[in-house]
């Protein structure tokens, strides 16, 4: 392993910039922190906003048929297909803030461009799937340097519990973001929710850009290296790590399962079972609750069952509702009084389970990668799961034209079961936090 910076202050380390001594800070009182939060928090609010337009738009607006929803879909992750692992070993050379920065106000003005193409009468298809490939190259470049940056503002014992304070803000958001855009939708329309998203980036990237950080930069790389010798040793380092191998392979199979019951719940819901718009966003607002309760409840579980069992926990939790979906017979034709409240416990525990293994999957992660290469850590696992996102995605709308919905998403409640028995037996089931230090850190 080459160009590894070290733990000392001022070296890049991971938590260099944050408090030490002691068990882990209120992170809340980093100011550096409670910036990225704040910023993180009222993005979170207008995406989940945004969320619900772009789905009402695509079904009722365009009239997207199930191929097209899934193209659609799949469109936001085409950039990892091309783009992810240089990213990723670009990120560990940038400075993470000022991308942070660039990457919001691009997508600003990306999302204000939906309502004047309305307003032109140039909404189609091929137009918002261009909108979608724009945000999913912007996406790739901000998530690049989110999960890197987030080492820098606190210190590595503090980890869970600052992944855990953005999960349940990002709840909060999708919890009071959904019932606001389906009660907005039904005011303004959709296409002027997407301006309210874009002026949200807009402050979302002069909060961020207050934010004061240093971040070292790294040495030129040694005669005969390229960028492809970083991105392979990235690479390695993941894959042969003896952790994060196994925690790579289940996070992999949880996005494909994941493709499939994001790409399909909307229609599924909306067309499928004829659910009204106020309905669905009261659906995922309920969803939004889960997933605060999951976040609220991640450090504590982490803390008393270890890292490996915490997200054990969440992958478990997750069959559950799609299960339950695929073996219940609903149709068009069943009540709403039956309808959404199962709908709605099929999403709240499905964001449980994500709030209550995101904050440990993410805190373990940064925590046991030097700084050095936590940009190429990360992309090698998040590029990985959006092309198989992407493929899941594709795969969904056929599986679903072939199938049913219902079918399919039993196929992914399978796929979820898998994920969970990838960490029951490997040595990751046993992995607790705090002991990053005592594991190899190097590839094995």
């Amino acid at each position: 392993m080459s160009e590894v910076a070290g733990d000392a202050p001022g070296a890049g380390a991971p938590g260099a910039n944050a408090p030490g001594g002691g068990g882990p800070e209120e992170v809340l009182r980093v100011p550096a922190f409670a910036l990225f939060w704040s910023a993180t928090t009222i993005r979170a609010l207008g995406s989940a906003v945004a969320g619900v337009a772009f789905q009402v738009l695509i079904v009722t607006v365009i009239g997207a048929t199930a191929l097209q929803i899934s193209i659609l879909s799949a469109l936001g992750v085409v950039p990892y297909l091309f783009l992810g692992l240089i990213v990723g070993a670009v990120m560990d050379r940038w400075r993470r803030q000022p991308t942070l920065v660039i990457t919001s106000i691009g997508r600003a003005l990306a999302l204000a461009s939906i309502p004047v193409l309305v307003l032109t009468n140039a909404l189609n298809f091929w137009s918002l799937a261009a909108v979608v490939l724009t945000l999913g190259v912007l996406t790739l470049f901000a998530d690049s340097a989110a999960q890197p940056f987030l080492p820098h503002l606190v210190s590595r014992r503090s980890l869970v519990m600052a992944n855990a304070r953005l999960g349940q803000s990002a709840t909060v958001a999708g919890t009071a973001g959904p019932a606001l855009g389906g009660a907005l939708i039904t005011l303004v329309g959709a296409p002027l929710l997407f301006v309210f998203e874009a002026v949200i980036l807009a402050v979302a990237a002069l909060l961020q850009s207050r934010i004061r950080v240093v971040e070292t930069r790294r040495k030129a790389r040694a005669p005969g290296r390229h960028i492809g010798h970083d991105i392979a040793e990235g690479m390695r380092y993941t894959y042969r790590h003896r952790m994060l191998l196994p925690l790579a392979v289940s996070v992999h199979l949880w996005f494909l399962a994941n493709s499939i019951v994001t790409t399909l719940f909307g229609v599924f819901a909306l067309r499928e079972l004829d659910v009204p718009e106020w309905a669905f966003g009261l659906i995922l607002a309920v969803g939004g609750l889960g997933g605060f309760l999951g976040a609220l409840l991640a450090p504590r579980v982490g803390s008393r069952v270890g890292a490996g069992r915490a997200i054990l926990l969440g992958r478990i939790v997750t069959v559950a509702p799609w299960l339950t979906l695929a073996l219940l017979p609903l149709t068009a034709a069943t009540s709403l009084a039956l309808l959404v409240p199962v709908l709605a416990a099929a999403q709240f525990l499905y964001a449980l389970s994500q709030g209550i293994e995101d904050a440990n999957e993410m805190g373990y992660r940064q925590a046991v990668a030097p700084d050095a290469l936590q940009g190429r850590m990360n992309a090698t696992i998040r590029t990985a799961n959006r092309v198989i996102f992407f493929f899941g995605a594709l795969l969904a709308g056929l599986l679903a034209t072939l199938l049913g919905y219902r079918v399919t998403i039993g196929i992914a409640a399978a796929v979820f079961a898998v994920a969970a028995l990838v960490i029951v037996f490997s040595p990751l089931r046993n992995a607790r936090h705090g002991d990053q230090h005592t594991i190899e850190s190097t590839p094995v």
